[in-house]
């Protein structure tokens, strides 16, 4: 008779996981020291933008009020030739004020929703987390940019359609991106700051009224400088908007700007919203 077989010898308990496998049934580790507030404000700004997916009403509707100023406002004074431009036409003038414009309209009220998601529970949740108040405020302020820079991107097209000679450069068009985010993330905070001390979308939408007509009418987004009364010209020195305007007339028309200088008040202007409207964060969850 023939031999049994001898048993096959016993698996290990603990038998060795491929990596994929592994990844799976152990954590990874945490990110830690300076990788954490970059991976939390673009995890933050994504939650944002995913808002898009389920809603672009407002992307379309935001998009009438520029097609207007650009269509009436400014085919009708570039015909009246009231407004000195130093020889470009009124509406390729108007074109970069009217891309600020409209970012500032989408970002100025970008309180509103930070008190939302105060009255869901949303926000108490959110700050329980490790995730830093500065890296909340950071990345719900640059989505309001990219909001912004798809609205800035339909503005362009439409100036285009309507004749503009905007430049096509592609280094230009990014410094122009970047203007158009620093731009938006400044008054996105600016509008959180007001929610965290008001603490009510009524009021919130009050304020937000009151001070967006002013900031546009007094920058220089319609009318050069030298038109403006010296009390005017002051407000508009120290308005964020015009640096904004100075720097994408520089970059879409190639006119004379003071580049440096712009980049670096916008610069200061968001890190100061963003220190702002996170100091005022815990307010809101109280």
């Amino acid at each position: 008779m023939s031999e049994a077989p001898a048993a096959p010898p016993a698996a290990s308990a603990e038998r060795p996981h491929p990596d994929g496998i592994d990844l799976l049934l152990r954590p990874p580790e945490p990110r830690a020291g300076w990788r954490l507030l970059p991976a939390r404000v673009v995890a933050m700004c994504a939650v944002e933008l995913q808002k898009l997916r389920h809603d672009r009403t407002e992307l379309y509707t935001r998009a009438v009020q520029p097609a207007l100023w650009l269509l009436i406002f400014g085919q009708t004074f570039t015909r009246l030739k009231a407004i000195p431009t130093d020889g470009i036409p009124y509406i390729d003038y108007l074109a970069p004020g009217i891309i600020a414009q409209s970012a500032m309209f989408i970002a100025i009220f970008y309180g509103i929703q930070i008190i939302w998601e105060r009255d869901a529970g949303v926000l108490n949740k959110l700050l329980v987390t490790p995730t830093p108040r500065s890296a909340l405020i950071t990345g719900k302020a640059f989505a309001a940019g990219v909001k912004s820079l798809i609205q800035a991107v339909v503005v362009i097209v439409i100036a285009a359609l309507l004749g503009v000679a905007l430049t096509w450069n592609p280094l230009k068009l990014l410094g122009v991106g970047a203007v158009v985010v620093l731009g938006s993330a400044f008054f996105a905070c600016l509008s959180m700051t007001i929610a965290g001390i008001v603490l009510n979308r009524d009021r919130l939408m009050g304020f937000g009224q009151a001070i967006t007509m002013p900031l546009f009418f007094g920058s220089n987004a319609l009318y050069p400088l030298s038109v403006m009364p010296g009390w005017l010209q002051a407000v508009s020195k120290a308005n964020p908007l015009s640096y904004q305007v100075d720097a994408l007339r520089g970059l879409l028309l190639g006119t004379p700007a003071h580049l440096a200088l712009d980049f670096a008040v916008l610069l200061v202007a968001a890190a100061l919203g963003i220190t702002a409207a996170s100091s005022v964060l815990g307010r809101l969850a109280r």
